[in-house]
């Protein structure tokens, strides 16, 4: 199926598994649910497979920079008797299509433009977004661009601050942004090891959230250890490390919009969170008793919450 890429959605029965770790992520996000389907959709030239369940108001779950959908492993079947879940992985990551980026212009527009023609492909024109860091970003951006299509957003630790003129925030990715021995190392030299530290960075001293945890890095190391998916993960990192169109657009938004990050996130904040929230028009911030990654480390408590904010029966919801 890799090769191939179709004009409306196909179930995943139809296609062939591009690798043993297809069936894998989607067997486990499948048995956690019921009524499921795996989907591909051509959006914006490139092939977007997504995870479908449930039954409800719709809602999109956008997945961080160097994940996939199974990220969401853990929140899926919390959620799926309230909303019809529509979980994607983004161009050029987990089991997506990663063209080249000679001809796909990676980064936050370009995906906001995918997930809108995916959702209409579909038959959904409105829907909330569930998005984390990268995916937040990218909720931020399809509500300035696309208010009609946003009902609410619920963003945890959104990537909105790196400019060019700010340092990465960690040694990799400075690293890799260095002209000429930045492509190299990263698309050559990022190993295993360093991209598992990437993420104990990010969880800082929640790091060890369990067996699971270090299970689902090495699954996503597995799904971007390829050439293809190491020049889109590389173009993507570029792409973020100048945030500030998505900045000048944030008035634009209007939907109401949670911000939600840990207490103990090293990446993102309480008061990070406090000055977006009041940075955007319609916006609260809510914090959760954990690190960098809510739907792993306190999944009920962000079902929970992600529940009463967008069904209403939060306050200022």
């Amino acid at each position: 199926m890799r090769d191939t890429v179709t004009a409306k959605p196909v179930d995943l029965e139809d296609a062939q598994p591009a690798s043993s770790q297809v069936v894998s992520s989607t067997s486990t996000l499948a048995a956690a649910a019921t009524s499921t389907v795996t989907r591909d959709v051509l959006a914006e030239g490139a092939r977007v497979r997504f995870f479908a369940s449930g039954s409800g108001p719709p809602l999109v779950l956008v997945h961080d920079y160097l994940e996939s959908r199974i990220s969401w492993e853990e929140v899926v079947p919390l959620l799926t008797s309230r909303f019809r879940l529509i979980v994607p992985d983004l161009p050029g990551f987990g089991e997506s299509e990663k063209p080249p980026s000679a001809r796909f212009a990676y980064g936050p527009g370009i995906f906001a433009e995918a997930l809108v023609e995916l959702l209409a492909s579909i038959g959904v024109n409105r829907a909330s977004f569930l998005g984390q860091g990268l995916g937040g970003a990218v909720a931020l951006t399809i509500a300035a661009r696309h208010p009609e299509a946003v009902d609410k957003l619920v963003l945890l630790a959104p990537h909105v601050n790196e400019t060019k003129s700010d340092r990465p925030r960690d040694a990799a990715a400075r690293l890799s942004s260095v002209p000429f021995v930045g492509p190299i190392f990263f698309k050559q030299l990022f190993g295993q090891a360093l991209f598992r530290r990437h993420f104990a960075r990010a969880a800082g001293a929640r790091a060890s959230v369990g067996a699971a945890h270090a299970a689902r890095i090495d699954r996503l190391f597995e799904q971007f250890d390829t050439p293809a998916g190491r020049e889109a993960a590389y173009a993507t990192m570029l792409a973020m490390l100048d945030m500030r169109t998505l900045r000048a657009s944030l008035s634009r938004v209007i939907a109401p919009t949670l911000i939600g990050c840990g207490r103990d996130d090293l990446q993102f904040s309480v008061a990070e969170a406090r000055k977006l929230a009041r940075e955007l028009p319609r916006a609260r911030m809510e914090s959760f008793e954990c690190g960098h990654f809510p739907a792993e480390e306190c999944p009920e408590d962000l079902a929970r919450a992600t529940a009463s904010f967008l069904l209403g029966t939060a306050k200022g919801a």
